[in-house]
């Protein structure tokens, strides 16, 4: 069951190729109707919305997924990149910040058995800041698992099962990392089946947002060895703690779009594994 939910979101066109230079996009307008398939996670589907910010796509079975405009979208084999159309778009339903379509004048259900964990605050405040309505129609709720270093004993004091999935997210899970060691001992374990470990390869939530949306072209290199945030914050000429540095930074955050979309995949792939309606989960 783990298998085919990495399968879906985490597959990479170009990843067995031995020359994975990607070809030049050409403009597209996101035209009602158009159906794309998005390069990164394999998602196909037709366009149903879009806006300023980014285009949902709905598939063959009546998922919708969002994401931004631009590049990384296949048709027919060929790159292009997604462009506002000309014409205007026509009043649609409301969306919330993850793309979404929100559910007005929703009456909070109890929540389920099943948890999403990911590593601290920073990633539980973005997670809730973008995905919160959706978490709360769905009755999901996210819990910090304060760092990986004891997964495999917090996942056992979970005890997940039938009815009780637990999905968590990492940071910079990564080929050889200490994470990528740790998730891998939990995926061998005993509650494989029931436990879905994901991760995005960045040090730290903070890179998770683009830095565009702070002004920046790009996120400074930290060396080696030296704490990142505070490396960033020093390259940054950012004179303040910490928390202040990611409240400004989370301030900067509204939608979906402003993330990559490496985070966007894995979080919308534990929502949907801990609400998989499968016999036995409520």
């Amino acid at each position: 069951m783990v298998s085919s939910y990495s399968d879906r979101y985490g597959r990479d066109v170009l990843a067995d190729s031995p020359h994975p230079r990607r070809p030049a996009s050409t403009e597209q307008p996101a035209e009602h109707g158009l159906v794309v398939e998005d390069v990164q996670t394999g998602f196909c589907g037709a366009v149903v919305e879009v806006d300023k910010h980014g285009v949902i796509l709905e598939d063959r079975h009546g998922k919708r997924r969002a994401f931004p405009l631009g590049p990384g979208f296949w048709i027919d084999g060929k790159p292009v990149a997604l462009v506002r159309p000309t014409a205007p778009r026509q009043p649609g339903r409301m969306v919330s910040a993850s793309g979404s379509v929100a559910v007005l004048n929703h009456k909070a259900r109890t929540a389920r058995e099943s948890r999403i964990y990911v590593e601290g605050k920073h990633d539980a405040e973005l997670v809730e800041k973008v995905w919160g309505h959706d978490l709360r129609v769905e009755g999901v709720v996210v819990e910090e698992l304060g760092g990986a270093d004891d997964l495999a004993a917090v996942v056992d004091d979970f005890e997940p099962g039938p009815g009780r999935r637990l999905g968590v997210m990492l940071d910079h899970l990564v080929a050889g990392s200490k994470e990528s060691r740790l998730a891998d001992a939990v995926r061998g374990g005993a509650h494989a089946e029931h436990v879905l470990i994901v991760g995005h390869p960045y040090i730290d939530v903070w890179q998770a947002v683009r830095p565009s949306v702070l002004g920046l072209g790009a996120w400074p290199d930290v060396p080696k060895g030296e704490p990142w945030k505070e490396g960033v914050m020093a390259r940054l000429g950012w004179n303040v703690e910490p928390w202040e540095a990611w409240a400004r930074i989370l301030g900067a955050v509204t939608t979906y779009t402003d993330l990559e979309t490496s985070l966007l995949g894995r979080v919308e792939e534990m929502i949907d594994f801990v609400t998989d309606p499968s016999p036995g989960h409520p």
